[in-house]
């Protein structure tokens, strides 16, 4: 069986522009969540003995002593507080004053602070990182191809490598966009792992796919270029597929059975790695067949 994908490319090419268009807007309209540390402040894990208070009761406490506050369930009887900058003498202090208005005991099961000088470097460091890995993926490509620079040159493989894994960033970070505005869900540096994951488990299969390529130019110069890279896409879907299908089941288990402190990592990785699969196939691969008909345009 001989799938026309590079027949129907600009439809392929079309869904994914507007796809990545949407999660741009999203972007812009609601951005992204910072979790705490990108803003700096303090949480604080609690388990309560018996029936966990209503939230609003909780939030009072440390409304009364000036702070900011926001609150997340975790099971029947944990909750998750995220709050300004603690001292420990204020620390001390929200503790105590829990106790008086909640009945049972509490128990603090973690509390960690980032002050604010260390939330703006592990900002700058998570898009350093991005940034530096697009450049070696661009740097590796370019020599590991530099012997069928015809007739698309090496460099641009690598380049629509990482325009296909820009696509796939722009799906996680805009669903992340919208579920942070709707639903509250926040990034934090599991996020930025997740998207380093993201980058290299999917220019991973792109190179697969170009691989393929490679070896079909090297041994079938005489035919459209077109035509090569519609067989070389045919030749490792099955691969492609199976690859992703394994490892999304994987992680579907890790969602639904995990804790609830990795949902949202997990989340990002099954969005970024199903996104992988798609634009390993129906961008990176397209996107060589358009480049090679401007050049001779």
């Amino acid at each position: 069986m001989n799938i026309p994908f590079i027949k129907y490319s600009k439809m392929w090419l079309f869904i994914s522009g507007v796809a990545a268009v949407i999660s741009v807007i999203f972007l812009i309209m609601w951005g992204l969540k910072p979790g705490i540390d990108f803003t700096g402040g303090s949480l604080m894990e609690l388990r309560f003995a018996e029936n966990r208070p209503v939230a609003d009761e909780i939030k009072a406490v440390f409304v009364k002593s000036g702070l900011e506050v926001s609150t997340q369930n975790s099971g029947e009887k944990i909750l998750i507080v995220r709050t300004s900058f603690l001292d420990e003498n204020k620390h001390q202090e929200i503790l105590t004053n829990l106790k008086e208005v909640t009945t049972g005991d509490i128990t603090e099961i973690s509390f960690e602070t980032v002050g604010p000088t260390i939330s703006q470097q592990l900002k700058q460091r998570a898009w350093m990182a991005i940034v530096l890995v697009s450049l070696g993926i661009i740097i590796y490509i370019a020599y590991a191809f530099r012997k069928v620079s015809r007739p698309v040159a090496s460099w641009k493989y690598g380049l629509l490598a990482v325009i296909a894994l820009i696509h796939d960033l722009l799906i996680v970070i805009g669903v992340f966009a919208l579920l942070g505005h709707f639903y509250g869900i926040e990034v934090n540096t599991p996020f930025v792992v997740a998207l380093l994951t993201v980058l290299g488990y999917s220019v991973n299969d792109t190179i697969v796919v170009y691989d393929r390529i490679r070896e079909n130019l090297l041994r079938r110069r005489e035919d459209d270029f077109g035509v090569l890279v519609n067989a070389g896409l045919n030749q490792t879907l099955w691969r492609s597929v199976n690859t992703s299908f394994t490892t999304l089941l994987t992680l579907f288990a890790l969602y639904f059975f995990g804790g609830s402190t990795i949902h949202s990592f997990v989340l990002a990785l099954l969005i970024g790695i199903a996104s992988g699969a798609y634009s390993s196939i129906f961008i990176a691969s397209p996107l060589l067949v358009v480049v090679e008909k401007w050049q001779r345009k």
